[in-house]
């Protein structure tokens, strides 16, 4: 049971009336449809319970790594109650869910890209790439670690105005 099939999903979902995108793991693919707050499966792949608890891992990172880099730059991101914010948009989400899902099927490449994607939650990649500090495959899996971090909304930034000191 520790290791058992289990279907990895990417879906879309609305619950209370507030949209979001939903990853998990369920063991049937009835049991995806049946759930109310889910409208759409986008992507389903049926893995290893422990794979698809380590490339969801991977793809929670991703994600949480690409929504700090907006709010750092302050883009406005609605973070929903539930899920992943729709402001995302479903092909940058497919992208992140896709390259994590393929890229689990070589150990040597998942370790390293693991490695690169817990180093960008610190520090941006492109220093290190453009310095040549990286070499062979790290500078290949940091290149596509680092686009999976290039989305930049439509709406505008918040501007941060400084309140005068005194009134």
């Amino acid at each position: 049971m520790e290791n058992s099939p289990q279907y990895l999903f990417l879906a879309s979902g609305v619950k209370n009336g507030e949209g979001f995108w939903s990853l998990g793991v369920k063991n049937c693919d009835e049991i995806i449809l049946e759930d109310k707050n889910l409208l759409d499966c986008h992507r389903k792949e049926l893995i290893g319970n422990k794979s698809a608890n380590d490339i969801i891992f991977a793809i929670n990172l991703n994600i949480k790594n690409l929504f700090e880099e907006l709010r750092n730059k302050n883009y406005l991101i609605e973070k929903p109650s539930m899920g992943i914010s729709l402001d995302i948009p479903l092909d940058i989400i497919e992208s992140i869910f896709d390259f994590w899902l393929d890229i689990y099927k070589d150990q040597e490449a998942w370790e390293t890209c693991l490695g690169l994607l817990k180093v960008r939650k610190r520090i941006s990649l492109k220093n290190l790439i453009e310095s040549n500090s990286l070499k062979g495959n790290s500078k290949k899996w940091a290149i596509k670690i680092e686009s999976l971090h290039t989305y930049v909304p439509n709406s505008l930034r918040i501007e941060k105005r400084n309140e005068p000191m005194w009134k």
